[in-house]
């Protein structure tokens, strides 16, 4: 057996988005995969048989996007295939049209939006469309050429320049986004209209179609200038045309709604006043004739989403992250260092439908059985069936890394201490250890600061175990699956979870012996990228740092980030440039730039509109300042998400980067 070497990034395969026909006959997913020559992602559809258990690829450009089931036989699609005239078109989505019966795909309609969700109200006739647009640019369907090209031609002649009316401006991966909205449509291709039912500054979040057809529900927020947290509920009827907010008045935010059925809607969401922007949302039920909401989950603390990270998924979910089958509805949830599948009834009741190490990252709900995309053990994303309590794995598109490879798994580490949390984590030894041999080692810190690390595969973490690296990382106070509380650190970044951070390194090294204490990295992204930008600020018991997508100062984050003018506010607890600047510039690493004395490289994307480049920049500027070695690099045309879906050639730069850099300071 070989070591995982960073080429290996480029035969893995990343399953997606599992959905289903209305029969339950078949369920379609996407298979991703890079082509390294072109440096880009190969995407496909593939069909499960439900009833035999077995798939088959059944697109074979690479070039498929988002699909939607029309009706039990046939699939809508968006494809990258007409790539120059896209590009030409942005604001334009062709959808296409696959039976499943066989044939090719045919053109089935061309929307002036830029599509995001697909529901079908009658086959070939009449959908409800959600998508991005300009507020006072739109095109009708059907628009004639001298229109197109018009439109086209100003897209040209402004695209040298960004004018900038609100907060916020641009968005992390959608680019600048001043004025733009996604709304609701309804398309009669029929009769040749496409009519947007949402107003003017209304932005959507998601939407539901009811079982007969008649009424949308939706969750969205109108802004001019600045947009708010909050948001509400609202319906619309088709046949009588009119809408209606189902919502309280009351500050909420909601992340999703669904209809249970033909009186009750389920939702989900938060006032934010006990533990601001990352607090827990409950379950809602609302009556939809009295408007009446009442929580069904008044005591429930736990997220509604998989925070638990890895670098080897890629691809989106599904329609709603919580879905209704039969007399319940299903959510995935993680719980410490691990992602369950979970049922809700309508009284309050929750009870776990899948709970098994690893991560489930998709899932399909069937009449006797349930499946999965799921991490299990040291295996990379795969098919599963639950069925009577037992879970069979039923793909294997990367069963070659665990026939081929040498894995490392980690081991798990508990960190106890008296009257504070304890604090779960991991270490993983080269995977040629030999006893009696000192080995360097390299903290991992996760991003978030409200997502978590388990023992799942990590492609970057087995590189650095195959390259002579013990790694070791940990849950500090701040990450999820342990409540509100535990993830609370609002006005206290720096402080806890730096102590956290430092016992959980005592403890490994005292653990174990054969680790080189002298020559010890830290690492992280985002959020452990911050942490990186302090720990160097704090201490000197690193011998290099690697400092990823960071940030380094609260006060000119808060300022030109896509979420700063509300989340720095927040995770300050209170504080912003005007009021208490103090405990913004004490809570940022860039005030201990000249206490810096580790070798740091830093990298960053130059869309990363999360945590912009100039947070790096900043850093990396004020250390060389002061005489230590620093190595910035930055990468073009990516963002936030660079380590998990940016170009293959990039993401393997990426890695290459940090490998030479830990290799020449702790080796």
């Amino acid at each position: 057996m070989e070591k995982i070497t960073i080429q290996d990034l480029t035969r893995f395969k990343f399953p997606s988005t599992l959905r289903k026909n209305k029969s339950e006959s078949k369920i379609a997913f996407m298979l991703h995969e890079m082509d390294e020559e072109e440096n880009k992602y190969l995407s496909n559809l593939w069909l499960m048989d439900v009833k035999t258990e077995t798939f088959k690829k059944f697109t074979a450009d690479g070039k498929t996007g988002a699909f939607y089931w029309e009706d039990d036989s046939t699939i809508l699609f968006k494809s990258a295939r007409d790539k120059d005239e896209k590009k030409d078109l942005p604001f334009m989505t062709k959808i296409f049209r696959i039976s499943t019966e066989g044939g090719e795909a045919d053109l089935a309609f061309t929307l002036p939006v830029v599509v995001t969700g697909i529901k079908t109200i009658k086959k070939d006739a009449f959908y409800v469309v959600s998508g991005a647009f300009k507020n006072g640019d739109e095109l009708p369907y059907n628009a004639e050429k001298d229109a197109l090209k018009s439109k086209k031609e100003r897209i040209e002649k402004e695209k040298d320049y960004e004018v900038l009316t609100e907060i916020p401006f641009w968005s992390n991966g959608g680019g600048y986004t001043s004025n733009k909205r996604t709304g609701l449509f309804l398309f009669n291709k029929k009769e040749g209209t496409f009519k947007r039912i949402t107003e003017d500054n209304m932005n959507i979040t998601g939407f539901d179609l009811s079982d007969d057809g008649k009424k949308i529900l939706y969750v969205g927020s109108i802004f001019i200038s600045k947009a708010e947290l909050n948001n509400h509920l609202f319906e619309y009827d088709i046949e009588t045309e009119e809408t209606r907010q189902i919502s309280p008045e009351a500050f909420m935010n909601y992340d999703d709604a669904i209809y249970f059925n033909d009186v009750t809607i389920i939702t989900r969401g938060s006032n934010m006043q006990s533990f601001g922007v990352n607090e827990n949302k409950k379950f809602y039920k609302i009556d939809r004739v009295t408007k009446e909401m009442v929580c069904i989950t008044p005591e429930l603390d736990m997220g509604f989403w998989n925070s638990v990270g890895s670098d080897a998924r890629f691809g989106s979910g599904s329609e709603h992250n919580f879905e209704k089958y039969g007399d319940s509805v299903y959510f995935v949830s993680t719980d410490e260092d691990r992602s369950l599948l979970y049922k809700l009834e309508l009284n309050g009741t929750i009870s776990t439908e899948i709970d098994k190490k690893g991560s489930v990252d998709h899932f399909c709900l069937l009449e006797d059985k349930i499946v999965e995309i799921a991490f299990r053990g040291s295996r990379l994303p795969e098919l599963y069936i639950m069925k009577d309590g037992e879970e069979k794995q039923i793909s294997t598109f990367n069963e070659w890394v665990q026939n081929d490879r040498l894995i490392s798994k980690p081991e798990e580490i508990i960190l106890k201490r008296e009257n504070r949390p304890d604090i779960q984590g991991w270490m993983m030894k080269p995977v040629d250890f030999e006893e009696g041999k000192k080995y360097p080692a390299i903290l991992d810190i996760h991003g978030g600061p409200k997502t978590v690390y388990g023992d799942i595969f990590f492609h970057e973490m087995q590189v650095w175990a195959s390259s002579g690296y013990c790694v070791f990382f940990c849950n500090p106070r701040g990450s999820d699956g342990k409540g509100n509380k535990f993830a609370d650190i609002r006005g206290k970044y720096g402080t806890i979870d730096y102590d956290d951070l430092m016992d959980f390194t005592n403890l490994v090294l005292e653990r174990y012996d054969f680790i080189d204490g002298g020559n010890i990295g830290v690492t992280g992204g985002s959020y452990g990228g911050y942490m990186t930008n302090w720990i160097i600020g704090q201490t000197d018991r690193f011998k290099a740092a690697a400092s990823q997508r960071s940030i380094s100062n609260w006060i000119s984050k808060f300022c030109t980030t896509d979420i700063g003018y509300f989340f720095v506010e927040d995770q300050s607890a209170g504080a912003t440039p005007w009021d208490n600047h103090e405990q913004l510039w004490k809570s940022s690493p860039l005030k201990y730039a000249d206490k810096v004395k580790t070798p740091t490289l830093f990298i960053h994307s130059e869309e990363d509109y999360r945590c912009w480049y100039p947070e790096g920049l900043q850093m990396f500027t004020a250390i060389k300042y002061h005489g230590v070695e620093a190595r910035l690099c930055m990468f073009r045309g990516e963002t936030h998400e660079l380590s998990r879906s940016g170009l293959p050639l990039h993401r393997m730069r990426r890695l290459q980067e940090i490998q030479d850099w830990f290799d020449k300071h702790l080796k």
